[in-house]
């Protein structure tokens, strides 16, 4: 046993040590690495950096000594067996490798040299399809964004490589078997090409994720069905009607035109900066939060009476909302989710200056003027105007088909009540 101060200077030389190897000063590293091997020689940590050092330096053998006594001390720390399996397969050992690495993923199984290196190993045994598994599983342990070393960044890549070549290979498979069953109804069976897609990591379920209130046992649908919503083909032939008010109010009304998004300073949304509170994307509204925008309904007559025969979202102080949406050219609307799946919302495109994209969950669809769409806003969803002119939609939310009458009214009732509850301070949760 060493004192604890003894224990925190063989820290300090051992970082220290590590420092100087990085910057290539080896003579420091090394006399660093001795002192504190003069301190502590049967140090855990003291064995391992030496067996790294001497792995470094090509002597395995001297390596898989090292560290042997270290786990021999620490049996505990997965990364002295990770490193133990790397001294083994230097030595050509490979079912002690794969035993070394199985003690590694006992003690953490999620450690990622440790997955990658039992992938390798399997892989080397002619196993691919075993091997593609445990580098899928490897890889659903990396965050979005994180960097790595250099050293590390081929063993990603191969595990890519070999997740990738045998989704393509369990897709042809399936291909065969599935070739006498496949209905003559592309409808019938996109849930089942979905679920094969996210099965071979080519497309994400995607499901609601509400800022405010999460309504249950609804169907998680990205656009819904259009015969869930009859009055679309009447909403669809008035397009040249709505058109015609919205490009007069554009020309006419530029004042009442509004940033859509408009969060005061604070409020923790970074992906609103570069749109908060910019024309970018703005907003003529028709409705706005339960109240009737008088002067601009008077403005779009044809519109508003379309809207009054619509099944619209009404719950006092939060809905309906309805207005034209105007996105510059060039501009991104950012990926993100809306307050409540007790709604949907239609979308009824007018102005379309062409390389207009919307995304709702794993399907992208391009607008077609004319044709309208409804879909779930609290499935992750966000739009693209690449065009170099304004894109321009009618945007009007709805109550979820699937909400009872009963329902609605208890949904009525509870928004207010929220609201009052926390008065001014109940900040907006998305939009």
């Amino acid at each position: 046993m060493i004192s604890k101060e003894e224990e925190m200077r063989v820290r300090s030389l051992l970082d220290q040590s590590e420092r100087a190897y990085s910057a290539r000063d080896g003579a420091t590293a090394m006399r660093l690495l001795l002192e504190a091997r003069n301190i502590a020689p049967d140090h855990p940590m003291v064995l391992n950096l030496a067996g790294i050092r001497a792995l470094n330096e090509g002597h395995a053998a001297e390596a898989l000594e090292l560290f042997r006594r270290a786990v021999a001390r620490e049996e505990k720390t997965a990364a002295l067996y990770v490193n133990l399996a790397a001294a083994l397969r230097q030595l050509q050992r490979y079912d002690e490798e794969l035993q070394a690495l199985e003690r590694a993923l006992a003690i953490e199984p999620r450690n990622l040299l440790a997955l990658l290196g039992k992938a390798a190993s399997i892989e080397r045994r002619g196993d691919r399809r075993a091997a593609a598994t445990v580098y899928a599983n490897a890889l659903k342990t990396l965050h979005p964004g994180q960097q790595f070393p250099e050293a590390l960044r081929p063993l990603l890549a191969s595990a890519k490589k070999a997740v990738q070549a045998n989704a393509d290979a369990l897709q042809l498979h399936l291909q065969e078997k599935l070739a006498g069953v496949r209905s003559a109804s592309d409808d019938a069976q996109e849930r089942f090409d979905h679920a094969l897609d996210a099965l071979l990591g080519r497309r994400h379920i995607y499901h609601p994720q509400p800022t405010q209130m999460h309504f249950p046992k609804l169907p998680a649908l990205e656009f819904y069905p259009r015969e869930l919503f009859p009055w679309l083909a009447t909403l669809e032939a008035a397009t040249a009607d709505i058109r015609a008010e919205f490009e007069r109010v554009f020309v006419e009304d530029q004042n009442r035109l509004e940033p859509y998004i408009a969060y005061p300073d604070g409020v923790p949304l970074d992906q609103w900066r570069d749109l908060n509170r910019s024309r970018r994307w703005s907003a003529f509204f028709l409705w706005r939060d339960g109240k009737a925008v008088e002067e601009n309904l008077a403005r779009c007559p044809r519109t508003a009476a379309l809207l009054a025969k619509m099944p619209l979202h009404d719950v006092p102080r939060h809905a309906p909302t309805a207005f034209f949406s105007i996105l510059d050219a060039h501009t991104q609307i950012p990926a993100h989710t809306g307050v409540t799946n007790t709604r949907v919302i239609a979308h009824l495109p007018l102005v379309l200056p062409g390389q207009c994209r919307f995304r709702v969950g794993s399907e992208t669809r391009e607008w077609r003027a004319g044709e309208a769409w409804v879909f779930d806003d609290t499935i992750e969803h966000e739009a693209w105007n690449e065009s170099d002119s304004p894109r321009a939609i009618l945007i009007f939310d709805l109550w979820n088909p699937f909400i009872n009458e009963a329902e609605r009214a208890l949904i009525r009732e509870a928004m207010p009540a929220i609201a009052d509850y926390y008065g001014n301070t109940h900040e907006k949760g998305g939009i």
